[in-house]
């Protein structure tokens, strides 16, 4: 991959991970960074910082990419595998503290398993 530089932009998505237990959409990234990046630069950190294990990805309902904290996982493992939940009222996603196992497969090899759970969350329920 060539040099990594720990850029100013680098930086900005870090520390906004690093503040956050939630997950966000690629399109809220997108506008929320708008002002000091392009979009093809945060596309660009997402994959580095895919790539290093610092965040995972997954779909949401929309179709759209959803991107969180890892804990645990690196630059050759991602290990973390878990649910995820959207509200589909306010749209709030996050990760679910539940480990999941995925089965073995007779000759097969599974790279990622996805698991997204929708309903309404704490908020919108009460």
């Amino acid at each position: 991959m060539g040099v990594i530089r720990n850029t100013k932009s680098v930086q900005l998505v870090t520390e906004f991970f690093n503040s956050t237990k939630e997950a966000i959409g690629v399109v809220d990234l997108v506008e929320k960074f708008s002002e000091q990046m392009n979009k093809s630069t945060i596309y660009r950190i997402l994959d580095r910082l895919e790539d290093e294990g610092k965040v995972h990805a997954f779909l949401g309902v929309n179709g759209l990419k959803h991107y969180a904290k890892c804990k645990d996982c690196s630059h050759t493992e991602h290990v973390d595998v878990h649910p995820h939940f959207q509200c589909t009222s306010c749209g709030k996603v996050e990760c679910v503290s539940y480990e999941i196992s995925i089965p073995k497969l007779p000759n097969k090899n599974i790279a990622q398993a996805q698991l997204l759970l929708t309903g309404t969350c704490e908020r919108c329920t009460s």
